[in-house]
């Protein structure tokens, strides 16, 4: 992949669409219902994009997008990414592709869809962007680190993951997306942009999502045992979901020939036991620590290094741990008392398979 080239400086501020080749066509956001891919939609939306969200809902809820849809530039398809048809979309100015299960309870489930929707999605998405001669962003993760040697973890590490175990679907098939998008680029000349994401979190997340922060403030809030995977000795960085968005444009818009793979997230990393006291005495909860078995291949380290993205990019995150979180709890809080559900989903919902776009 392309690195940082030059002085190193590229994009600035965070520029809209509209200072970007072929900005006068619909922006396509794969996994856009999802988590990461509503916000990013709120934000194109606000710059005046007209953005056509495709989602099927497997592991997503449309009351996320709820506030969107009534907008005159917005567009939703209920889609699966590795089925989507050009001729149902017209040309395109740019593809943001986060579509798959990001939550190990998500994409553990249906395995083979996890690794086909970054596989064949991919390669669906890389041939629009292809005939559309449009940039095409692709939602990678920090997992194509696994369980690191390399700590912080730059984007040099080539990684050290396990193949078979329960994560690799998700792992490998996000390494081969990589391996998908740098040949499109190399044989094709598609403008590819890749972002390494590390732990996100934010207003908005699914409460039954199984992600730690949000298990732990939904957890606090009822006065409910944290459940403490291991001895909780295992860290982590969290980034905020505005500052992840930022760091997404950035790389998109930047106006070199730089597509990464960057990392983004918060290098101030935490343990996870510090992590569920903060949310304890955030929230003002009586919870306790329940501690439970440490998952197979749970990696213990977690941080990125991000020194190419403040170079290439001039990004880095500026929301604190402490602002985030009291900002999460606060949405969490509201949608609690709104009578929003917190439970997984009913037995025979978790046996419908995931195939297609699953939202990050």
């Amino acid at each position: 992949m392309s690195t940082a080239k030059g002085n190193g400086r590229s994009a600035g501020k965070s520029r809209s669409l509209s200072a970007a080749p072929l900005a006068a066509r619909p922006v396509l956001v794969c996994g856009g219902a999802g988590f990461l891919g509503s916000h990013l939609c709120a934000r194109l939306l606000a710059q005046g994009q007209h953005v056509i969200c495709v989602d099927n809902f497997c592991t997503s809820e449309e009351d996320t997008i709820e506030s969107l849809v009534a907008h005159p530039k917005f567009q939703l398809l209920r889609r699966d990414v590795a089925s989507l048809q050009e001729d149902e979309l017209g040309p395109l100015g740019a593809i943001f592709n986060l579509a798959c299960a990001a939550s190990p309870v998500h994409y553990q489930r249906s395995p083979l869809d996890t690794l086909f929707t970054s596989i064949r999605g991919m390669d669906n998405l890389l041939r629009m962007a292809r005939r559309c001669k449009a940039r095409i962003f692709q939602a990678s993760t920090s997992e194509i680190y696994g369980h690191p040697t390399m700590h912080p973890q730059t984007e040099q590490y080539w990684g050290h993951v396990n193949p078979i175990g329960p994560r690799s679907c998700y792992d490998e098939g996000k390494r081969c997306a990589e391996t998908l998008c740098f040949i499109y680029q190399q044989q094709y000349g598609v403008q590819v942009r890749i972002a390494r994401i590390f732990n996100t979190y934010g207003p908005g997340m699914r409460l039954s999502d199984g992600r730690v922060v949000i298990n732990f403030i939904v957890q606090a809030l009822a006065d409910e045992p944290i459940t403490l995977y291991g001895d909780g000795t295992q860290t982590r960085s969290f980034c905020y979901v505005d500052d992840l968005i930022d760091g997404i444009l950035r790389l998109m818009h930047a106006d070199n020939e730089f597509s990464g793979p960057v990392n983004l997230g918060n290098p101030a990393e935490i343990t996870v036991r510090e992590l569920a006291e903060r949310i304890i005495r955030l929230t003002g909860s009586r919870s306790q620590l329940h501690v439970r078995p440490l998952p197979v291949d749970d990696p213990p380290r977690r941080r990125p290094d991000i020194s190419l993205a403040q170079q290439a990019l001039n990004w880095r995150p500026r929301t604190d741990l402490e602002t985030g979180l009291t900002l999460t709890i606060r949405d969490v809080e509201a949608r609690l008392q709104r009578g929003e559900h917190t439970v997984l989903r009913r037995p025979a919902e978790m046996n419908r398979p995931l195939a297609g776009v699953s939202a990050v």
